[in-house]
């Protein structure tokens, strides 16, 4: 279908949901006081370690992440061709711009930066609806408060280097042992290098009604951002954490590899919150995973909408009895974008139960990869798996593929699988135009019916985030 112009309505289409990031895309002249230079070595990791003043076991376990980082091939499996494109010999490593230190109060900060976390809005939604914030500019954190009361509660929200040293005995024995440095060739280049991120702590039985927020700014082209967060909820302890991230366009390749774990011991229930929009020349590889105990309860819920590839399958290892895992997923593939998502689900005790619900679009010549793992064991009796994965394709270049792979031995357990592909043709949106709506809001109205159920999931000051997102510029970008 061609309209007077010969345009290909198709291609109008894909025009309409093009979703503006233009409130990240700018730079800020930040003054670098801390700048490791090009290139990873183990001159690189010592510069790191004497920057932020580590312990020896620290600056051990960044050079012993550095040989499995060198020694490990990209990966050939969980993982699509564009990884390739990364040299990471080109890539900086650490810098560290004049913040005033990690402040406390948004007067402290450096003004320059300041002003790029108000155009973010990140103040605006502290003083709205969070407990706290963590709010970090390239490799370190620029500001970092949490509300006095959930302080006197005994609730830990720090940086991971402040986790380390002043809080040793509670963030040593899970460092690390949710993810091992060994897990992936990128959970060891994190290892070696990470910086900033978050170290919580909840108390047994502190329930924290607010979230607590990260946001991740990038500023520096060329640059690796290596955050890391580690947060464990004590027995019957519950929160949710949210994390945003923005960056500018640029020409040169950057990257992001960041590390979450989570540990949710004997009932207590973690609920992660992520709408990455990162600019279309980051590469994301992060890898998340989390531990939960008897009874306890993860909750992934993860939206997709930037870079130029992203490699992210949130997990959770079901090691207690009654545990529940759960993964909410929502990409969006864009021309020249690859979002390679998905779940993974470990049962390792009995009655355990898992969710995986996967939502993709994908728009012009855009490709949105599925790849899912459930296992369970033959020794397990009990447990009990759902996992959707759902594709709308809007035009003839999109594309989508789906590798789930599902291990259930045994006859006491039991799963369900179930996939679609969808298309919205011109025919149906012409249908809508009939009923009074523009081109623009007959696409909205499309994509957010078929995200809506999984939106509604998220905190309602992202879920209307994210709808706006969707729905922003599409009046008036077409026709």
């Amino acid at each position: 279908m061609s309209d007077k112009n010969g345009t290909n309505n198709e291609d109008k289409l894909a025009e309409a949901i093009n979703i503006d990031r233009s409130a990240g895309d700018f730079v800020t002249d930040a003054v670098y006081e801390r700048d490791a230079g090009i290139g990873l070595s183990e001159r690189v990791i010592d510069y790191i370690s004497d920057s932020k003043g580590e312990p020896d076991w620290i600056r051990a376990f960044r050079k012993q992440a550095l040989e499995i980082f060198k020694g490990k091939a990209v990966p050939a499996h969980w993982a699509p061709a564009e990884i390739r494109e990364v040299d990471f010999d080109k890539i900086r490593y650490y810098l560290k711009a004049k913040t005033g230190g990690n402040a406390k109060s948004w007067e402290e900060v450096d003004p320059e930066l300041k002003r790029t976390f108000e155009r973010l809005g990140v103040p605006e939604q502290e003083r709205r609806f969070l407990a706290g914030v963590d709010a970090q500019f390239d490799s370190e954190s620029a500001y970092s408060r949490l509300k006095s009361d959930l302080e006197k509660q005994g609730v830990i929200f720090v940086g991971p280097h402040e986790g380390l040293t002043r809080y040793e005995e509670i963030f040593k024995p899970w460092f690390g042992k949710v993810i091992p440095t060994t897990d992936s060739k990128y959970s060891a280049l994190n290892s070696a290098c990470f910086s900033g991120g978050s170290f919580v702590y909840v108390p047994k039985g502190v329930k924290v009604a607010q979230p607590l927020q990260a946001y991740f700014r990038i500023n520096a082209e060329s640059f690796g951002q290596f955050e890391r967060t580690l947060i464990i909820a004590d027995e019957g302890a519950e929160l949710t954490y949210m994390e945003g991230c923005t960056a500018p366009r640029s020409s040169s390749i950057t990257l992001h590899s960041g590390v979450v774990e989570l540990v949710a011991l004997k009932g207590a229930k973690i609920q992660y919150v992520t709408v990455q929009n990162w600019s279309d020349n980051i590469h994301n590889l992060v890898t998340q995973r989390g531990w939960a105990g008897e009874g306890a309860e993860i909750r992934w819920v993860d939206c997709n909408l930037g870079s130029r590839l992203t490699m992210k399958y949130p997990a959770v290892i079901l090691a207690g009895e009654r545990a529940r895992g759960e993964v909410l997923s929502i990409a969006l593939a864009h021309t020249g974008q690859v979002q390679d998502t998905g779940a993974k689900m470990i049962h390792l005790a009995d009655n355990t139960t898992s969710n995986i619900i996967s939502k993709s679009v994908s728009i012009g010549s855009g490709r949105a990869n599925y790849r899912g793992l459930v296992s369970m064991p033959k020794s397990l009796k009990g447990c009990k798996n759902n996992s959707e994965c759902h594709t709308l394709l809007i035009n003839a270049p999109s594309a989508s593929s789906t590798y789930p792979a599902i291990t259930v031995r045994g006859n006491a357990s039991q799963t369900q699988h179930e996939a679609s592909v969808s298309k919205i043709s011109a025919e149906q949106i012409f249908y809508m135009q009939q009923r009074g709506l523009t081109e623009a809001q007959a696409m909205s109205l499309a994509v957010n019916g078929f995200v809506n159920d999984l939106v509604a999931a998220f905190p309602m000051e992202y879920s209307i985030e994210l709808k706006r997102l969707i729905e922003m510029e599409m009046e008036g970008s077409v026709g």
